[in-house]
């Protein structure tokens, strides 16, 4: 009897363990005597969790998170799109290094390596810091609100020269027609991982509070 009480007390508290582990990306809005003037906050959380996407990393294949955060005022019969901001955060494993290296890229002349990390839980806990958006209303005395939407999803080969520049910071990318994509053969190994470990995309989405600029 006790066994199966000690047994049920871990499925119990166990279970919000399990909720919290579900991956996410959040908005949180500034003090209120800012969001006139300040970003909201985005934070990512558990999106590298899928196992799936954490073999293909680990088979060369670079992870690509992409978000998009909008601007929306609110009111009358429609909300309006009234601006719109977009980045994105390249990572890859370096076999030889045996480290993850990661890059935000924020379109369209700026790149900014974010340097290496042992684990892809490192990896997991930079995202997990909460990033500013450059984004604010220009109207003021209105009702608006935000909205992000982030997409994960892995990197073909044809792109890893790019990738390569974007993860030394530099944002131009290789000229098309003079790449590398190495030979018939490795081509050949990398689209098969593909098949059998899957590319699907992720798709998040979250909404901020309405506030008055």
């Amino acid at each position: 009897m006790r066994a199966a009480f000690l047994l049920l007390f871990a499925l119990l508290s166990g279970a919000p363990l399990a909720a919290q582990a579900r991956p996410f990306v959040a908005l949180q809005l500034p003090a209120r005597g800012s969001v006139a003037s300040e970003g909201p906050l985005v934070t990512t959380s558990g999106v590298l969790n899928d196992r799936a996407l954490g073999d293909m990393l680990r088979h060369g294949f670079p992870a690509r998170l992409h978000y998009r955060v909008e601007l929306w005022s609110a009111g009358g019969w429609f909300d309006d799109l009234e601006r719109t901001v977009e980045w994105d955060v390249i990572v890859r494993f370096d076999p030889l290094e045996k480290s993850y290296r990661v890059a935000r890229i924020m379109e369209p002349d700026r790149v900014a390596p974010l340097g290496e990390f042992a684990q892809l839980a490192d990896v997991a806990a930079l995202l997990e810091r909460p990033y500013q958006a450059p984004i604010t209303p220009r109207r003021r005395g209105r009702r608006h609100y935000y909205n992000v939407v982030l997409q994960v999803e892995t990197i073909s080969y044809n792109d890893l020269d790019e990738v390569e520049r974007w993860l030394r910071g530099e944002l131009r990318p290789a000229v098309r027609g003079q790449r590398n994509p190495g030979t018939a053969l490795g081509r050949g190994i990398r689209t098969l991982v593909v098949r059998l470990l899957g590319g699907d995309r992720q798709d998040y989405v979250a909404r901020s509070p309405t506030f008055r600029s």
